[in-house]
């Protein structure tokens, strides 16, 4: 079991994706060829993979923002939900697992409507509002740098549409808010943020144990 689901025990972890999980071959392999990298941890599970897929598709989003691509697992189980002509931007600062990602995106058929950009996403997001991208996504999902969470958030909320969803990852940090607090820049930035959108009149929220925590929020 990974450290994503650590919060079930491992029996009950295994029954939940039986009775629930519809990944498909795809994303099933490349979620096996992500087990063998270093920080295969940064990938969202199948099950939060799904959620995201459920909330797209519920809210029948056809522009979507990923802040944080990894090696494209998150970005391969959204671009499956959407509309052909549909489109996700999504963030990365390197090129290191960009041919795994494009591998697998071409072997689903949804290479064509996910538009990478490699570079910092402090830069990227910049470069969106220059181009006029405010209020023009339906779902943004903010998963990369924590010590940053705050200035993605502001900025979510600005390139979100109004009544648009944001998901934000790793929000429980694996315990380390509360349980054994490592005295990190990261952890004092998620616990700051948390408290912020707890009390932020301009959303509504909900947090969810799912994955390392992931908070929901909805733009007034």
């Amino acid at each position: 079991m990974t450290d994503k689901a650590k919060f079930l025990p491992t029996e009950v972890y295994q029954y939940l994706l039986s009775i629930s999980s519809r990944e498909t071959a795809v994303q099933a392999k490349l979620r096996t060829e992500i087990s063998k990298l270093p920080g295969a941890q940064m990938a969202i599970p199948p099950e939060q993979a799904q959620l995201l897929q459920f909330l797209i598709k519920l809210i029948h989003a056809k522009n979507i923002l990923e802040i944080g691509m990894f090696a494209g697992y998150s970005a391969l189980a959204m671009a499956l939900v959407l509309p052909k002509a549909g489109k996700l931007i999504t963030c990365e600062l390197d090129t290191q697992h960009e041919k795994l990602a494009r591998e697998h995106w071409r072997l689903a058929e949804v290479e064509d409507r996910i538009d990478l950009r490699i570079g910092p996403a402090l830069q990227t997001l910049e470069q969106l509002f220059a181009a006029g991208y405010q209020e023009k996504f339906d779902f943004i999902f903010i998963d990369a740098d924590k010590t940053n969470y705050n200035y993605y958030y502001e900025k979510s909320l600005q390139l979100v549409k109004r009544e648009g969803l944001i998901a934000i990852d790793n929000v429980l940090w694996m315990g380390r808010l509360v349980q054994h607090d490592d005295g990190s820049e990261a952890t004092r930035a998620l616990r700051e943020l948390n408290k912020k959108i707890h009390t932020d009149k301009r959303v509504e929220m909900v947090t969810l144990t799912i994955g390392g925590g992931l908070t929901l929020v909805r733009k007034l």
